[in-house]
């Protein structure tokens, strides 16, 4: 299957998922949200794909602004809603996530952003939610993931305000993890997604499920849902592997079972 608004092309045990269109109106974001849900299946039905890297074509790949809500705004059932997210599909990949973001993040691009688990950008990149300027809210799960990643107060700011902030405040702030120069953007991602993809397939995907699921959760809840996902991992061959590797003092050889 081909796609008119992005890409998807595999580099070892790393899917890069890549928006190759601007995105110019509404119809090409709905377009977008179709090719993405299609995309994450073909990943989630892939075990040789571990790690997945989400990156633009060009500064304004993550630009989309509000006016271009218009694509959403129509629709009220939840059902239909989640139809045109782009950030749905990707925040329930249970794979690891690294955005690679150049230049301008904003509106419903941020959102996307959002949904990722890391997020390395260059010194020019942008990052805002101006829909409150529009008389909107953030729909594609902005006010929540927001607000876990940089805290109640700072959402509350950047989201009433509508304003944008710079790479250097977004590194401050914990938003993105490193900020690197554009020639080096997609190596210092690729860097990192292959140091990812070269652990354990499934204890990669049980740490991101501990995580994730757990910042909803008690302390003690989340306490259990951790010990529970180790000690299943304590039945993989993967775990065994991991061990001899680590006795007989070489790499070790991971195969997700």
């Amino acid at each position: 299957m081909s796609f008119k608004t992005m890409s998807l092309q595999r580099e070892g045990h790393v899917a890069v998922i890549k928006i190759t269109d601007p995105i110019t109106d509404h119809r090409v974001m709905a377009q977008l949200s179709c090719e993405i849900s299609d995309i994450c299946a073909r990943i989630t039905s892939d075990e040789t794909a571990q790690v997945v890297i989400l990156a633009g074509d060009g500064e304004r790949s993550f630009n989309v602004g509000t006016d271009l809500l218009q694509a959403v705004t129509g629709f009220g059932k939840e059902s239909e809603r989640e139809m045109y997210s782009i950030a749905t599909p990707i925040s329930r990949l249970d794979r690891p996530v690294i955005a690679a973001i150049d230049g301008e993040a904003l509106g419903p691009g941020f959102e996307l952003v959002l949904a990722c688990d890391v997020r390395i950008a260059t010194d020019r990149a942008r990052f805002g939610l101006s829909h409150i300027k529009k008389g909107l809210i953030p729909w594609d799960g902005g006010t929540q993931r927001l607000s876990r990643l940089v805290g109640r107060g700072k959402a509350m700011e950047m989201i009433l305000t509508g304003e944008s902030i710079d790479a250097q405040e977004a590194y401050r702030i914990g938003l993105i993890n490193r900020v690197v120069h554009p020639d080096v953007l997609m190596k210092e991602t690729m860097d990192m997604a292959s140091q990812m993809a070269s652990r354990a397939p499934i204890a990669l995907r049980y740490a991101k499920e501990a995580i994730c699921k757990g910042i909803d959760l008690t302390l003690d809840q989340g306490l259990r849902l951790e010990g529970d996902l180790y000690f299943l991992l304590q039945t993989t061959e993967d775990r065994i592997e991991g061990v001899n590797a680590f006795r007989e003092k070489k790499t070790p050889g991971f195969k997700g079972i």
